[in-house]
């Protein structure tokens, strides 16, 4: 089996400027400076150790994610060009597709279903889905499990794939023996992605699918594939002992149709 999970904030939809637009305003109600260096600097996808970096005294934290909150806008999410399409071809070379990601489902959900990717996400995982959250590898194990997946090397092993564009995405998939694929965003910069253990960097998601399907179709393995094809990279067997290494929402077609 083929399966490809991505962070979704900067990596398949482009709304980083909404988070940075609204915690430039939280910051400003604290007078605290904030720029894109330090947002970068600073960044983790566990807001509470975000803003304690950024200078918001403990006791407020609760506070200045309700004055966050006041200033986001979920609906200013779109794709980025391109990634409908390189989702669908993915699909349609038999990956399982899931998004792992930091943000809450109320957030994520209604933006997956506006922007037309319902029918091909197989699995989404949340905040709201595990006490801890990226770097933890909680996130993307539950995942892995909810598309039936193990990674015990009791049984054949899939070919698994993450794709995300912070530094605590590439740690995330490195502490399970998952190769990492690096997308540079406001969040991230090549050097750094790389430090935290991606295995690849693409300016996007399209240019890695383009060269990753490339991949897969010279390898001979489509619908189906199984884990160790040493053409796409995939974790197999040997590819995890050298790293030492709830049900998911039915509102998602591809799910619905399997259930």
């Amino acid at each position: 089996m083929l399966a490809i999970c991505f962070d979704w904030d900067g990596t398949l939809a482009d709304s980083l400027g909404t988070f940075f637009l609204a915690n430039r305003r939280l910051l400003a109600t604290y007078a605290r400076p904030f720029d894109a260096e330090r947002y970068r600097r600073a960044y983790s996808p566990d807001w509470r150790r975000l803003y304690r970096r950024l200078g918001i005294p403990a006791d407020r934290l609760v506070e200045a994610n309700a004055v966050w909150q006041r200033h986001f806008d979920p609906s200013a999410a779109r794709l980025f060009p391109g990634v409908r399409s390189a989702l669908a071809a993915l699909a349609g070379a038999g990956a399982r597709i899931g998004i792992v990601t930091a943000t809450r489902r109320a957030i994520v959900e209604p933006q997956i279903a506006r922007l037309g990717l319902a029918e091909l996400i197989d699995v989404l995982v949340t905040a709201d889905d595990t006490a801890a959250t990226k770097p933890d590898p909680a996130p993307l194990r539950l995942a892995l499990e909810r598309l039936g997946l193990s990674l015990d090397g009791e049984s054949a092993q899939p070919t698994i794939w993450y794709v995300g564009d912070a530094p605590d995405d590439m740690r995330m998939a490195r502490r399970l023996g998952v190769p990492a694929v690096g997308i540079p965003s406001l969040l991230s910069r090549p050097a750094s992605l790389r430090a935290a253990g991606a295995v690849e960097i693409w300016p996007s998601v399209p240019a890695w699918a383009v060269s990753f399907l490339a991949r897969l179709e010279r390898s001979g393995v489509g619908k189906g594939a199984t884990a160790g094809d040493g053409a796409t990279g995939g974790v197999g067997p040997e590819g995890l002992a050298a790293r030492g290494a709830a049900p998911a929402s039915a509102g998602f077609g591809r799910l619905a149709r399997r259930s």
